[in-house]
């Protein structure tokens, strides 16, 4: 029984052993096949993610190198009027174009898209840099010179420092008066310019490894081709520190003169801001009739550098004095003011200009705009031409403080400002031969000869002695001084060419006839 029983009980335990084995197992595998499904699952999702973060990273960095790209585009746009980027972005799409870069004008306003020359290519030979002297106009004559010679040696040209060190000590950069991205793109297929050293020749420059000079004044481009390009192969920088008449006005070739004519009347634009307020002032001008622009050279700062004192009070004659020899580059100190006059070398006063222009029949009604800085003496020596002509203007008195605030203790900005005005005027009388007076009736010659009265300084002083002392009535001076100036009004005319004197003859920039008229139609109206 005993084991019978035993052996039964030994059977019970055996099965419920097997039992609980069998559902151990289907446990085990069952928990086995919940890991394996939920591994899978994770692996799944685990390819999934990767995939999604390999495509958030493919979309990233193509964003990113298009952003990348459009913004060197942008960058090189700006800066030189095209795109100067890495070889490596020049097959690709730029999102950036040339007709997007100027501003969008509402659908009623057609703006012509602007079309930029093409890129004039040809082995550089070096750079060029050139430090300007004198006032604005001195230095806009200089620059084109400048481009013109650069263009010619196949040279690259820095964009032009200019003068701060003169009597006006103005602190104006380039880009302070000039529309720098212009003037780089307009002449790009002439020459190529920049807006400084690349950065391996920054260096040097810092080193001082650079070779300065000024060149011979009034040299034909024979002696660049000969003197100063061996020099920039040889430096591979050359600095010129005095740019002022270094080209000759005659002689030259007709594709430089040309030149010339283009960098000064296409590649020299004013800033934005200049130009809207030259506008501005033209419109305030016109709304009231016709106006004259009188550039009335009789600031202290002329009358003291050429010793001109007519009119003057003691006291004014030795502050003049003073200031002569206070400037030792002022070389001539001792200067005879009445002996100067009469050879015509000084400004007229504005008392002996109020009788020129009576004389001339200028009509009292016209608006008269003065282009000039401070008048030496005066309310007291502008009384006279005051009462001949009371509309007497000047920028000072059309526009608002605020207007003319950020151009203030900045002379050139100023001067552009008076070029501007004395472009668009009926007439232009200059007082004095100076460089604005020439580069502004050069610039009217070629707008389509506009009315340029170029007084004749020394026939007109001595009829206004003598006008003055009575041997000449009211008629008999008013006829002399319109016969004198029948022919000086800016109409088509040659230059007059002095071998071996190139001071003494026809400045290119006030005459640049290669550029207006052919010789024969020249010859004809002469």
């Amino acid at each position: 029984m005993c084991k019978i029983e035993s052996s039964s009980s030994c059977c019970s335990e055996e099965k419920e052993s097997r039992r609980r084995r069998r559902w151990w197992g289907i446990g085990i595998g069952f928990d086995m096949g919940v890991k394996i499904v939920v591994s899978d699952e994770k692996k799944e999702k685990s390819k999934v993610s990767n995939k999604s973060k390999m495509k958030v990273w493919m979309v990233r960095a193509t964003s990113s190198v298009l952003l990348w790209t459009c913004i060197v585009n942008l960058t090189n746009l700006t800066t030189y009027g095209e795109v100067w980027g890495p070889r490596v972005l020049k097959g690709w799409p730029s999102c950036f174009t040339q007709e997007s870069a100027y501003l969008k004008l509402p659908s009623s306003v057609s703006t012509p898209p602007r079309v930029l020359p093409p890129k004039r290519v040809y082995k550089n030979n070096g750079y060029l840099m050139v430090s300007c002297n004198g006032g604005l106009n001195q230095m806009r004559s200089a620059i084109c010179d400048m481009v013109t010679i650069a263009r010619y040696l196949n040279v690259t040209l820095i964009v032009p420092e200019l003068d701060k060190t003169s009597f006006w000590a103005d602190p104006s950069e380039f880009q302070d008066i000039f529309d720098v991205d212009h003037f780089i793109s307009s002449l790009r297929d002439e020459v190529r310019i920049l807006k400084e050293l690349p950065p391996r020749l920054k260096k040097r420059l810092e080193l001082g490894k650079v070779h300065t000079m000024a060149p011979v004044s009034w040299s034909d481009i024979s002696y660049y081709n000969y003197q100063i390009l061996p020099l920039i192969q040889k430096y591979k920088i050359l600095h010129l520190n005095r740019t002022d008449a270094r080209l000759a006005n005659n002689g030259q070739p007709m594709e430089i003169q040309k030149l010339r004519c283009r960098v000064n009347f296409n590649g020299l634009r004013f800033t934005p801001q200049i130009e809207e307020l030259g506008k501005r002032v033209v419109k305030l001008l016109r709304q009231n009739g016709p106006f004259l622009v009188l550039h009335l050279r009789y600031e202290m700062d002329m009358l003291a550098f050429s010793g001109c004192s007519q009119g003057c009070n003691t006291e004014e004659v030795n502050e003049l004095t003073r200031m002569r020899y206070a400037y030792p580059w002022w070389k001539e100190k001792i200067i005879n003011s009445d002996l100067k006059r009469k050879d015509g070398l000084c400004p007229l006063t504005p008392e002996e200009t109020a009788l020129a222009l009576r004389a001339l029949d200028i009509d009292p009604s016209y608006q008269i705009y003065i282009a000039a800085g401070e008048i030496y003496g005066g309310d007291r020596r502008m009384a006279s031409l005051a009462e001949a002509y009371p509309k007497l203007v000047r920028k000072e008195t059309l526009l608002n403080p605020a207007d003319l605030r950020f151009f203030q203790n900045h002379s050139s900005q100023m001067a552009a400002l008076d070029y501007l005005v004395s472009l668009e005027s009926d007439i232009f009388v200059p007082t004095y031969d100076g460089n604005m007076a020439k580069v502004v009736e050069g610039h009217r010659r070629y707008l389509g000869y506009k009315r340029t009265i170029l007084l004749d300084r020394r026939l007109l002083v001595d009829l206004i002695d003598k006008y003055t002392v009575g041997s000449l009535s009211w008629d008999e001076f008013s006829t002399a001084v319109k016969e004198t100036h029948a022919h000086r009004s800016g109409q088509p005319t040659k230059r007059l060419i002095i071998p071996d004197r190139p001071k003494e003859e026809d400045y290119f920039y006030s005459n640049p006839q290669e550029c207006l008229e052919s010789d024969e139609s020249l010859s004809s109206s002469m």
